[in-house]
């Protein structure tokens, strides 16, 4: 393999002269089949970063941080609807030159993919949800209460994120090493590429606002819904999102063993490999 290219701004890619407004940048990596990655709660590409690497080995991955985070384009704004978030991912296809590619979307970014597909079905070649609040989702009382005071709330929801995804790390991760390397890696992505809390509690109410089961009905693209273990998932519950599989037609749901919410991030090849073998099933 050549070397790899370094991440390319989206604007103009595909459409030389044609910036468009309100984006800045995000990950364009690899070649083939396209697939857009849109980002869970905390909305930064960065923090995927492995993940989109390991897709861009067989695709071409492009990946954007969520409206209303640096390095968006969009300010930071409490009047974002969910409809803004559809309307970015529409922007940035538009952006990389992408009339039609794969869509997937992780825990948030799967309610703004499913969404995305109901409406502009032509642009989505393939669905893929991960881990995602599924319709009727409403948030507990713990999600509630960070929600309701995001920046007050802001350090005991990181020491309650380490206490619910230590026992998914010890089953992902097979040797200590491993899990301490991804302890240190995660925590310095984090540092060096914060989040807006109050930015993450805006998605969170629009989650327990939105509608999506009509929408689900509407969508026409093969789908594939990705949880992980019951057990191991202690952020959205794995019946919330196979609610998905219930009422997209002819979507077929699997569980990555081993892993919960974070399947994405502590198997990162493992999940690779299964989308890129969904997308590319029908293109030998």
């Amino acid at each position: 393999m050549g070397a790899r290219p370094a991440d390319r701004s989206f604007s103009g890619v595909g459409r030389p002269g044609t910036p468009v407004p309100g984006l800045a940048s995000g990950f364009d990596e690899g070649s083939g089949l396209p697939i857009v990655v849109v980002q869970p709660l905390q909305g930064r590409w960065e923090w995927t970063k492995p993940l989109l690497r390991a897709l861009a080995r067989k695709a071409r991955v492009v990946s954007y941080s969520l409206a209303g985070e640096y390095g968006s384009g969009h300010p930071a704004d409490a009047s974002l609807t969910f409809d803004a978030y559809v309307g970015q991912l529409r922007d940035v296809m538009d952006a990389a030159g992408l009339q039609s590619a794969a869509v997937c979307g992780i825990s948030f970014g799967g309610a703004v993919a499913a969404s995305f597909a109901s409406k502009y079905p032509d642009r989505v070649s393939h669905l893929v949800i991960v881990s995602s609040p599924g319709p009727g989702w409403r948030a507990n009382d713990r999600q509630a209460g960070y929600a309701a005071r995001p920046w007050q709330s802001l350090p005991a929801f990181a020491f309650g994120a380490f206490k619910r995804i230590a026992p998914e790390i010890r089953s992902a991760i097979d040797t200590r090493r491993g899990r301490l390397w991804f302890a240190v890696r995660h925590v310095s992505i984090a540092l060096r590429h914060p989040s807006l809390p109050p930015m993450m509690a805006r998605r969170v109410k629009l989650l327990e606002a939105l509608d999506l089961a009509p929408d689900c009905g509407r969508i026409t693209a093969p789908t594939l819904i990705v949880t992980g273990e019951p057990a191991l998932d202690r952020v959205v519950p794995v019946e919330s999102t196979k609610r998905y599989a219930q009422l997209i037609p002819g979507a077929r749901c699997v569980m990555m063993e081993g892993t919960g919410h974070q399947g994405v991030l502590t198997q990162p090849d493992r999940f690779a490999a299964l989308v890129n073998e969904f997308v590319n099933a029908s293109h030998p």
